[in-house]
């Protein structure tokens, strides 16, 4: 079974960078005709994308990018010429500090609503809603001009200094990550109100209540354990969306991560770099989703017995 969905998430990683090469291609202009914004002759822009290989068909210029990945080498950039391996881990450490900080106020966001969603009994489900479909852009200006032009107690960008590291200088890491983790806390919480819900409902959690167990008590031995599965599950979906959302975040704070060196790459049409700064999002959605299957797999196992207890036995499946 592994090897099954290892084979096919193999497959889902080629299928998108295929798909994410074409995009790129249908795009007008190319790095051999925007290099030289416009100054070169004719003559000296086709020699150009003859000296990058532009002049080949798509399916042979991808292929051979793809070859050189199954070798370790991403290529170089079109646009400078530097290795594509050695941009992206100048900005991978960026987005992977800011990805982890958005993922533990995420976490804490959604247990906090889950909670009051528990108190209330299941309800707020509309405006969970509601929040997740706003747009990061509304955040980012919002929390923007609230916590920075108002208050003034964060920088207005996320700038780094050469060479810096985002622990070095924690604050600018706070506006982008609560603009990520607002939306997807509210995410969450909308797929696991309706597990919550019906788990609130189910025979043991209500006789819980009615014998004046405390709610704490109540959500941490009776609630809690229904909700691990589709709560791994949950938790890699939104890792793997952040690691995938990051662009705009990063392009309204000047935020230096592979967002922002995605959106420059596709500004001059440097494939070799959009290929490389999609992949790492792309591999990181479908590597979370086959560790939460491989996880889930196991709390079920781990959960079976329990499930195999006397009817009589307080706390245990009905």
């Amino acid at each position: 079974m592994i090897a099954r969905r290892l084979a096919r998430t193999t497959l889902l990683v080629l299928a998108a960078t295929a798909v994410v090469f074409v995009a790129t291609e249908a795009l007008p202009g190319d790095a051999g005709t925007l290099r030289d914004a416009g100054r070169a002759s004719p003559e000296q822009v086709a020699r150009g994308r003859d000296q990058l290989g532009l002049d080949q068909p798509v399916a042979v210029r991808y292929l051979r990018w793809l070859g050189g990945l199954l070798q370790g080498d991403l290529g170089r950039s079109l646009s400078s010429g530097r290795p594509v391996s050695d941009l992206l881990g100048q900005r991978l450490p960026a987005t992977i500090s800011l990805v982890a900080a958005t993922l533990a106020v995420t976490v804490l966001l959604t247990a906090a609503g889950l909670v009051v969603a528990q108190l209330r009994q299941g309800r707020g489900g509309a405006l969970a809603a509601g929040l997740a479909a706003v747009p990061q852009a509304v955040y980012a200006a919002t929390l923007g001009a609230l916590l920075s032009g108002m208050l003034g107690w964060l920088p207005a960008v996320s700038l780094l200094p050469p060479g810096g590291h985002p622990w070095q200088e924690p604050q600018v890491l706070v506006l982008p990550a609560l603009t990520l983790a607002l939306p997807s806390a509210a995410f969450a919480c909308t797929l696991l109100r309706g597990v919550l819900t019906d788990t609130l409902h189910r025979p043991h959690v209500v006789d819980a209540y009615r014998r004046g167990l405390p709610p704490a008590l109540v959500l941490r031995r009776h609630v809690l354990p229904f909700l691990a599965v589709p709560a791994i599950q949950v938790l890699a979906l939104t890792a793997g969306w952040l690691a995938a959302g990051t662009a705009l975040v990063e392009t309204v704070y000047g935020f230096p991560g592979l967002g922002g060196l995605l959106v420059s790459a596709v500004a001059v049409r440097d494939v070799p770099v959009v290929q490389g700064a999609a992949l790492v999002p792309v591999v990181t959605v479908l590597l979370g989703m086959l560790l939460a299957d491989l996880a889930a797999a196991t709390v079920h196992r781990t959960a079976r017995p329990a499930t195999r207890q006397p009817a009589g036995v307080t706390g245990g499946t009905p």
